[in-house]
C-alpha cells in the first residue's frame, strides 16, 4: 500500500511527497485509517517504527478538515504529551513537515528554558499543543493553557514516562480532559501499570501492535575492541579519522567524561559537540541540530541526555565507556540501524569494563566479536575474564567499519533503576 492509497487530502499528500515520503511503514499503514475513523487506538510500538507519522499525519488531516473556512480564533484542539524534551521537538518538527501546506499551527512546550517565548507562541493561538507533563501542569497551574477544547489526545511512549516518575502528572494533565474525545495511547512495552492506564484513557480501542522484523541486537553489526583506559582516547581518534564512519554518536557514563572527550577530539581536529544534562537547553538542541545536519560527525552524549534522541541515517554507535547497567547497552546500541536502515556498534572495553561486558552478553544472548587487530590491544594477562571464551580475528582491517545496510527499525531504552528482561 502507498500513500496514494491511504485517504489523505491534498496538502498532506503534498507535503509527504516533498519528505520522500511514498510508502507508509506498518504502523502507519494500520493506524492512519483507524485514526481517521475516529477510533481510540491502543499502539504497541517502538520508537524508530514511523511512529510519529502514523499519528501526526491522521490528526493534521482532521483538524484541517474540521478549521474549514469559518474557523476564527485558534484554539488547543489536539495535544500530544510526551517524556523528554528532545522528544517533542522532533514530534514538533513532524507536525511542521506534514502540515506545511495546511494553516494549522503547533507549539511545543517544555522545561529547562524560560517560558515567556512558549507563552507568547500560546497567546497568539495554537492549534496542537505537544508537551512535556512538567511544563504543561505549570502552563496550566498559571492560566496559559486551556484543555477544554481537546478533541485529539495522544500519550506518547507511556512506558518511558512510568521509567521516568511522570505517571502522577499524566494522570494529573487526563483529569483535566474533556471526556468526550479520542485518544491515542502508544508505547513500547505494556506492563501492568501502563495497561491499567490505558484503560482509564481509551474507550474500545483499536490496538494495534508492531513488531520489528530483527531485534535490535540482531540486526545491528556490533564488535568489541579490548583496550587500556588511557589507550581509549588514541583509539578513538584512530576510529574516528576512518572516513567510513560517516556519523558516530559516542558515549561516555559522565557529563565530566563528554566534555573531556570532546576537548581531546577537537584538538585532533575531529569536529565534535556534547550534550549532557549540565548543558542548556539551547546548547543541546543547537549541537543535535549541527549533528543532524551533518556540520559535526561526531555527537558526545551522556544516556539521560540521549533519551529521546532520533536521527536518521546514523552510522556509528561507539560506547567509549561501557554502560554499567546491561540494559543501558541495548538502548545506546537503538540509537542506530532505524528506519530500515543498517547500523554498526563499537565498543571499547577495558580491563575494569569486562564484568559489565559480561552482563551485556548476558542479557543480549549474542556474541560480540573481538577485535584484535589493532595496535592499543589490551595485555590479556592477569586480567578479569570478560565471559568472551573465544576471540574473532578481523577479516579485515576494522571489518566493524563496514556499513552493512541492514534492515531494523528498533529502538530500546535505558531502565531507571534495576534490571530488567530486555522484552522490546
Amino acid at each position: 500500500m502507498s500513500f496514494d492509497e491511504i485517504n489523505l487530502i491534498d496538502p498532506i499528500k503534498k507535503a509527504l511527497k516533498e519528505e520522500g515520503y511514498t510508502l507508509p511503514t506498518p504502523i502507519q499503514e494500520q493506524a492512519i485509517p483507524y485514526i481517521l475513523e475516529r477510533k481510540d487506538l491502543l499502539g504497541c510500538a517502538q520508537t524508530g517504527t514511523g511512529k510519529t507519522a502514523a499519528f501526526a499525519v491522521p490528526i493534521i488531516q482532521i483538524l484541517q478538515n474540521e478549521s474549514g473556512e469559518n474557523h476564527r480564533k485558534r484554539l488547543i484542539r489536539s495535544l500530544i504529551v510526551t517524556p523528554t524534551r528532545e522528544l517533542a521537538i522532533q514530534i514538533g518538527d513532524s507536525f511542521n513537515a506534514y502540515g506545511k501546506f495546511t494553516k494549522l499551527k503547533n507549539v511545543v512546550v517544555f522545561g529547562g528554558v524560560a517560558q515567556k517565548a512558549q507563552t507568547d507562541k500560546l497567546r497568539a493561538g495554537v492549534d496542537i499543543l505537544i508537551a512535556t507533563p512538567g511544563r504543561l501542569l505549570d502552563l496550566m497551574n498559571q492560566g496559559f493553557i486551556s484543555l477544554n477544547e481537546i478533541k485529539l489526545f495522544v500519550l506518547d511512549e507511556a512506558d518511558r514516562m512510568l521509567d521516568m516518575g511522570f505517571i502522577n502528572d499524566v494522570k494529573k494533565i487526563i483529569a483535566k480532559l474533556p471526556h468526550k474525545r479520542q485518544s491515542l495511547f502508544f508505547s513500547a512495552t505494556m506492563p501492568p501499570e501502563i495497561v491499567k492506564l490505558a484503560k482509564t484513557i481509551l474507550v474500545n480501542p483499536v490496538k494495534v501492535e508492531v513488531t520489528p522484523e530483527k531485534p535490535t541486537v540482531e540486526a545491528i553489526k556490533q564488535s568489541v575492541y579490548f583496550v587500556s583506559k588511557p589507550d581509549k582516547k588514541s583509539l578513538l581518534i584512530h576510529l574516528l579519522n576512518n572516513p567510513d564512519i560517516e556519523s558516530a554518536l559516542v558515549f561516555t557514563r559522565t557529563k565530566y567524561g563528554a566534555d573531556k572527550t570532546v576537548r581531546f577530539l577537537n584538538r585532533a581536529k575531529i569536529h565534535a559537540e556534547a550534550i549532557h544534562g549540565n548543558k542548556s537547553q539551547n546548547a543541546r538542541q543547537r549541537a543535535l541540530s549541527n549533528f543532524k545536519a551533518r556540520k559535526i560527525r561526531v555527537l558526545v552524549a551522556t544516556d539521560i541526555a540521549a533519551r529521546g534522541i532520533d536521527i536518521d541515517e546514523l552510522s556509528h554507535v561507539i560506547n567509549f565507556e561501557i554502560p554499567n547497567i546491561p540494559e543501558t547497552y541495548v538502548h545506546r546500541i537503538g540509537r542506530t540501524g532505524r528506519a530500515g536502515l543498517g547500523g554498526i556498534a563499537i565498543s571499547l572495553c577495558d580491563s575494569e569494563e569486562k564484568a559489565y561486558l559480561k552482563d551485556i552478553k548476558k542479557l543480549i544472548s549474542v556474541d560480540i566479536p573481538v577485535i584484535t587487530d589493532h595496535q592499543w590491544k589490551l595485555d590479556e594477562s592477569n586480567q578479569p575474564d570478560s565471559g568472551n571464551k573465544e576471540k574473532t580475528k578481523s577479516a579485515s582491517r576494522n571489518p566493524s567499519l563496514n556499513h552493512n545496510k541492514t534492515s531494523n527499525s528498533g529502538e530500546n531504552r535505558k531502565r531507571k533503576s534495576g534490571r530488567r528482561n530486555w522484552s522490546k
